[in-house]
């Protein structure tokens, strides 16, 4: 933290989206950006190398539910765990992968023999997510879907993403440390913090230790998810809690 205090225009500031900056809700469509959280990232744009938001979803899905990110200075979307970038107000990105329709197609009748109710399914357009959230046992239906979705994804050159209440099936080859990682040599990091609040998160918190630089992992706590907060170096209350963190870290940049 002394590194990123006192060399701003060294740090990158790398975010998840969902249960970071935007609230965990049943309905993932819902989930709009903490009303704060633009303009406290506008405020450390001014000072930081980069924001980068990490995060499993299309960027202009996460650019849609957070109003005023597309104004942050300096702010990259890395979409898709980094198969997907938006920056300058231009998304780029590799062709989409033919396995994710297919299996998209075949979830229908693959939920309706396991006879789940309250199960959804979202089209992420590079990936396919499917929720348990609004299911009578969201647990169990997640512990019987787990199987059937890691067979369904093997068929289509697939992996599973598992997350809070969701897994997800999305193409091998990146994660979110990896984009995180190309991303820090890219710019030529100095310093780096980053939060997250799931266990796809994970691989950026190894990310973070691996790059060799100052780094602070932030852990933005649930009573779903524990595995971050035993490896976080920092452990807030929910996006709350890291939009008031974020507040500080500008607030003592404009100072310096």
């Amino acid at each position: 933290m002394e590194a990123i205090l006192s060399d701003p225009a060294g740090v990158v500031i790398g975010l998840d989206f969902d249960g970071t900056l935007s609230p965990i809700v049943p309905d993932p469509a819902k989930a709009v950006i903490h009303p704060k959280a633009p303009e406290v990232l506008a405020e450390l744009g001014a000072h930081v190398l980069a924001v980068a938001i990490v995060t499993g979803r299309p960027p202009a899905t996460a650019l849609e539910l957070g109003p005023g990110l597309a104004d942050v200075p300096k702010l990259v979307v890395l979409g898709h765990y980094g198969f997907e970038r938006w920056e300058a107000g231009r998304i780029s990105a590799p062709p989409p992968p033919p396995g994710v329709p297919r299996a998209e197609a075949e979830l229908p009748l693959l939920l309706d023999s396991l006879g789940l109710d309250g199960v959804t399914i979202e089209d992420k357009g590079r990936a396919v997510a499917v929720h348990t959230r609004r299911s009578p046992d969201p647990e169990g239906a997640l512990a019987a879907l787990r199987e059937p979705l890691a067979k369904l994804a093997g068929e289509h050159g697939l992996v599973i993403e598992p997350g809070r209440m969701v897994l997800e099936l999305r193409p091998p080859g990146m994660d979110k440390g990896q984009a995180l990682s190309l991303f820090l040599a890219e710019r030529n990091a100095r310093s780096v913090m980053f939060a997250g609040d799931d266990l796809g998160d994970l691989a950026a918190f190894d990310a973070v230790r691996a790059s060799g630089l100052p780094g602070v992992t932030v852990c933005s706590g649930s009573a779903e998810v524990t595995a971050l907060s035993e490896r976080a170096d920092i452990v807030v209350e929910g996006p709350e809690g890291v939009v008031a963190l974020l507040a500080e870290l500008a607030s003592a940049f404009s100072r310096s």
